[in-house]
């Protein structure tokens, strides 16, 4: 007879530590992997620097900190394409992204002066077109999105605690009389920058809300929801008409599309945050209601700055029906403005407080970006540029749908990301309908536009969780 021994199974290596040879490979593969992301989040969070007389926070020729970290995120993107040959735009995302460039280089020559287009040429081409490429890019994966997003969280918390104490203090931006518009650190020229910023991270919080990463540390499930409840205090003190619309849009989508019963808790749950924060420690109450009530008389008895938006309006629709192929180019708007305007447009916003003295801000453009872009850019680079946006929204909706069927491969896994990506932007587009790009928070939109890309045009095995 014959006698088997089977040799028992060898033991299970045990996970090495950062101190031993096996960790510190490890960590310095995961360095080697992931500090191309650098650059993106240091441009986030640099937006927080504070800002510095009517340019914002102007470092370079009217460029911030954050625009030239973008830049070096562009370049890192470029040099990993070029000498390393890695990961190029599949045909998609190149045509997606880069038709917009299309349009921006006709207005660009065909405007009346093309020098003078040359510096929103640039502008555009960054916010638009480099900083979204560069992002779709240079996020790897899901723990990658998270990151970002999460930078965009902690920018909005700490912009968010500066307002309140602003509002409490009477040291904010001046408004109805009083100093007590929450702007963080951007000033009284740049009111949108800090209720941008806040509708950006409660957009966050809310998708991680109601999608938890699986594997997230335990501290994440209860302080998503208070984070999105404690960012809405900040958001209503901004008293952004423009902002609190957007960000009801984009919270609005992102619920509906979680489901229906859940849609139906987080509305409940958000409209009681709302009334005790709100309601119930009277938080700027009186001017809130007034700021609301101000949305419905816009036709019967319009303050002065909604006149004037409607005067602009006029004179940007004026501009494209005069050019209406190609407008009257980047940065034209302020030189063709009192050609097409009224009589009834001021002179200009006040603008005061935050540490700034009174201060007549001019009004150079529109405050709606597609009107903007109807007047300088005319209607082949506003077709480009608004369809690139419709393109990505599209794709990034119908994605999440299947990635919540349990479809879509790595998809299933990255919910959170989805809901995050579509509810950003959701916000943007529909903040666009009264508000345009400039000041220091313009490159964040760069940065939303990116995010949306990656979670509508990147490869389905990139969204996989880390």
């Amino acid at each position: 007879m014959t006698l088997t021994v089977t040799a028992p199974p060898a033991p299970r290596a045990a996970p090495q530590p950062p101190g031993t040879p096996g960790g510190a490979t490890a960590l310095r593969r995961t360095w080697r992997d992931r500090w191309p992301l650098l650059p993106l989040v240091a441009t986030v969070l640099l937006v927080a620097l504070p800002s510095e007389g009517p340019e914002g926070g102007s470092v370079l020729g009217g460029a911030t900190a954050a625009d030239l970290v973008s830049g070096v995120a562009v370049l890192v993107c470029a040099a990993r394409l070029l000498f390393l040959r890695r990961r190029p735009l599949t045909p998609a995302a190149a045509l997606v992204l880069g038709l917009p460039a299309l349009g921006l280089a006709l207005a660009t020559v065909c405007a009346g002066d093309p020098a003078a287009a040359l510096p929103g040429f640039v502008r555009h081409l960054q916010v638009f077109v480099l900083v979204p490429a560069a992002v779709l890019l240079l996020v790897r994966d899901a723990r990658d999105f998270r990151v970002l997003a999460g930078a965009l969280v902690l920018l909005a918390v700490v912009q968010g605690a500066t307002g309140v104490h602003q509002y409490a203090t009477g040291s904010g931006a001046s408004y109805m009389g009083e100093d007590v518009r929450a702007v963080g650190t951007f000033g009284p020229g740049d009111v949108m920058g800090m209720a941008t910023v806040v509708g950006y991270g409660l957009l966050v919080a809310v998708a991680c809300t109601l999608r938890t990463p699986a594997g997230a540390p335990r501290w994440l499930r209860p302080w998503a929801p208070v984070t999105a409840a404690l960012l809405l205090v900040p958001l209503a003190l901004s008293f952004s008409r423009g902002a609190w619309i957007a960000t009801a849009a984009g919270v609005l989508v992102v619920i509906a599309l979680t489901g229906f019963r859940q849609a139906l808790r987080s509305l409940a749950v958000l409209g009681a945050a709302a009334v005790v924060l709100v309601g119930g420690f009277g938080v700027g109450s009186e001017m809130i209601a007034q700021r609301l009530t101000s949305i419905t008389e816009v036709t019967s008895a319009p303050d002065r700055s909604v006149s004037d938006r409607y005067t602009m309006w006029a004179a940007a629709e004026g501009m494209w029906r005069e050019h209406p192929a190609t407008g009257v180019g980047l940065k034209g708007f302020p030189a063709y403005r009192d050609a097409h305007a009224s009589i009834g447009l001021s002179a200009g916003s006040d603008t005061a407080g935050a540490g700034q003295e009174f201060r007549k801000q001019p009004l150079l453009s529109p405050h709606n970006m597609y009107l903007l872009v109807l007047s300088e850019q005319g209607m082949v680079g506003f077709t480009l540029l608004a369809g690139s946006w419709a393109a990505l929204l599209a794709a990034g909706v119908r994605r999440l749908s299947a990635a919540r069927a349990g479809g879509g491969g790595g998809h299933a896994k990255a919910v959170d990301c989805g809901l995050a990506a579509v509810g950003l932007m959701t916000w943007q587009t529909v903040d666009f309908l009264y508000a345009d790009i400039g000041g220091p928070s313009t490159v964040l939109t760069g940065i939303v536009l990116g995010l949306a890309a990656w979670w509508a045009l990147a490869e389905p095995e990139r969204t996989a969780a880390a």
